[in-house]
C-alpha cells in the first residue's frame, strides 16, 4: 500500500447528507459523494491485509484493497476498471448496499472500518462524469438466443454478461419501465432512477433488447402491484424461440398479518405505497395512498420499513411509528464474537433521522376501525426468552393509526411464473436450483435457469448481481461448452 500508516493517521469519514428540512421537500438523492482528497484519505486507511476479509464479505467479491489503493494514488480510471471487473452496477450498490464488506473489514475488529461503500460511490460517479463507462459490444456473435424474465439487478447483470460474449439477449419485464423493484421498490431519495436509465442505454448499445409490459406465463395484471402488462408470452413460446431462459423475476409476494381488522381501509402492504409513489415521481399518475396529516404505523423494521418511513415523512405525516417484533438490538455489536460476519446491532437510517418513533418487541393484535377505515391498532409487548416470544401480561394498549403499512418482507416469488414453466419449488416456494457442482442455477426444466431472489428468496441487490453474473456463466457454458465469463 502507498500509505502503510494510513489507518493510524486518518479517521473514517462518512458521506455528507443534506439537512433534514431541505431533503424532506423533494424525492431526489441527498448524499454527497466524497471529494477526491477525502476519498484518497479513506483509501489510505486500507491496511492491505494478508487475508482481505472484505473480499469474501462482499457477495460479488469486489477486489476492494486494489481499488482502495488506486484511489489513494489518484488512478481513478484504473480503479473503475477493477471495480467493474466484479460488479456490473456499482452505481446501484454504491448507493443502496448495506456494505457487508465493511463488517468484514479487519479494521472493524477494534475500530471503525474503511469507508468502502463511500469509495465505491465516488469511483463510479467520477467514471460517469469523465465518460469512462462505455458500451462493450461483442466482437463476434454466437447466433444463440437467451431470454431473461425480469429486469431487476439479477436479470440485468445476467443479460449484460451474456450480451458481451455475443449472445442475442431479450429481457422481458411486466412493468412499463425496466428495473423491477430496483426501480419501483426503492425510493428515488435513496437512488434516482436515472442511474438505471443510463445502464439500460449502455446495454441496448451492447445489443440487449428490452420488452416491457409483457407478462410471462400469466394473465396481465395478475402478478402484483407493479404489473403494467398488456401482452402475455407463454412459457412454451420462450422455450421454443430461445436457446436458454433465465428466470430472474424476484420475490414479490409480501408477508401478510392476518389479525382482526385486516380488511379495513388504510391497511396496506408497503409496495402499495412505494410503487405508486415511484411512478408519481417518474411522471405517472398521482399516488392514490397519502400519508399527509395521518398517524402512520409501519410494521417491520427492515429496509422496506425505513423506505415507508422516509416516504411518509415526505408526504407530511402527522406522526410515524415503526414496529419491530424482535427485541431492540445492542447499539454496538460484540466484535470479537461476530467479526467478520454481518452483526446484529442497532441501525439507524437517514429516514429514521428525519422523524420516527421506533418500538421493539411489539406485536399487533388487532386493527380497530370506524366506518370501515382503520383508526387505531391494539398491540402487546413481547418478552423474548431462548429465542421465543411470550406476551407480557397487562401490556396491551391502543395507538392511533390512520395508515398502516406492512413491511415484513417477502415470502416467495409469484407462483404462476414457476408453474407456467413447470419449475420445481423448494420448501419456501422459490425456484429450486443449486449453486454447487455441475449445472449451477439450472432448474429441473431443460434449458431453464433461475437466479436472484426468485431462487434464493428475498435478499440484497448485491446478491442478485452476484447470482445474475454466475448464472450467465452457467448459461454460456451450457450453450457453448465453455465460458470466458468470470465465476
Amino acid at each position: 500500500m502507498g500509505k502503510p500508516t494510513g489507518f493510524l493517521e486518518y479517521q473514517r469519514l462518512s458521506e455528507a447528507y443534506a439537512p433534514v428540512e431541505q431533503r424532506l421537500k423533494h424525492y431526489k438523492e441527498f448524499v454527497d459523494h466524497l471529494t477526491d482528497e477525502e476519498a484518497a484519505k479513506q483509501g489510505a486507511r486500507c491496511m492491505d491485509c494478508g487475508v482481505p476479509f472484505c473480499n469474501s464479505g462482499c457477495p460479488v467479491n469486489n477486489i476492494i484493497p486494489d481499488w482502495n489503493d488506486l484511489v489513494f494514488r489518484g488512478n481513478w480510471k484504473e480503479a473503475i476498471e477493477v471495480l467493474h471487473s466484479t460488479n456490473n452496477f456499482p452505481d446501484f450498490t454504491g448507493r443502496i448496499c448495506p456494505a457487508p464488506c465493511e463488517a468484514a473489514c479487519t479494521l472493524n475488529i477494534n475500530t471503525e472500518a474503511v469507508g468502502i461503500k463511500s469509495i465505491e460511490h465516488a469511483i463510479i460517479d467520477k467514471a460517469w462524469e469523465n465518460g469512462w463507462v462505455l458500451p462493450q459490444p461483442p466482437k463476434t456473435k454466437t447466433g444463440k438466443k437467451v431470454a431473461v424474465v425480469g429486469s431487476g439487478p439479477a436479470g440485468l447483470a445476467a443479460a449484460q454478461q451474456l450480451a458481451r460474449v455475443g449472445h442475442d439477449v431479450t429481457v422481458f419485464e411486466k412493468s412499463s419501465r425496466i428495473g423491477g423493484l430496483l426501480r419501483y421498490g426503492i425510493p428515488d431519495f435513496k437512488m434516482e432512477k436515472s442511474h438505471i436509465d443510463r445502464r439500460v442505454a449502455q446495454m441496448e448499445a451492447e445489443g440487449v433488447s428490452f420488452r416491457t409490459k409483457v407478462c410471462v406465463g400469466a394473465k396481465p395484471g395478475t402478478t402484483g402491484i407493479n404489473d403494467d402488462a398488456v401482452e402475455v408470452v407463454t412459457a412454451d413460446q420462450l422455450k421454443s424461440e430461445f436457446d436458454a431462459v433465465i428466470l430472474a423475476a424476484g420475490s414479490e409476494v409480501p408477508r401478510d398479518l392476518p389479525v382482526p381488522g385486516r380488511e379495513l381501509a388504510g391497511v396496506h402492504f408497503a409496495l402499495e405505497l412505494l410503487v405508486p409513489q415511484n411512478k408519481e415521481v417518474a411522471g405517472d399518475s398521482k399516488n392514490p395512498i397519502s400519508a399527509t396529516g395521518k398517524h402512520v404505523i409501519v410494521i417491520g423494521g427492515g429496509d422496506t420499513g425505513s423506505d415507508c418511513v422516509g416516504t411518509s415523512n415526505r408526504h407530511g405525516a402527522a406522526s410515524v411509528t415503526q414496529f419491530e417484533v424482535m427485541p431492540e438490538p445492542p447499539k454496538e455489536e460484540n466484535r470479537p464474537l461476530t467479526w467478520p460476519y454481518w452483526p446484529i446491532k442497532m441501525r439507524t437510517s437517514s429516514s429514521h433521522e428525519e422523524g420516527c418513533q421506533r418500538e421493539f418487541a411489539v406485536s399487533t393484535k388487532e386493527f380497530i376501525g370506524e366506518n370501515g377505515k382503520v383508526k387505531a391498532l391494539r398491540t402487546v409487548e413481547l418478552e423474548w426468552k431462548d429465542g421465543k416470544p411470550s406476551e407480557v401480561v397487562g401490556s396491551e394498549r391502543e395507538l392511533p393509526a390512520d395508515l398502516v403499512l406492512f413491511a415484513m418482507g417477502f415470502t416467495n416469488p409469484v407462483g404462476s411464473l414457476l408453474e407456467a414453466f413447470g419449475v420445481d419449488k423448494d420448501g419456501r416456494g422459490n425456484a429450486k436450483a443449486t449453486t454447487d457442482g455441475e449445472g449451477c442455477y439450472a432448474t429441473n426444466v431443460a434449458k431453464v435457469f433461475a437466479a436472484g431472489d426468485v431462487r434464493r428468496g428475498q435478499s440484497l441487490v448485491v446478491w442478485a448481481i452476484r447470482e445474475g453474473r454466475q448464472a450467465a456463466r452457467e448459461v454460456d457454458t451450457f450453450l457453448m461448452g465453455s465460458s470466458v465469463l468470470p465465476r
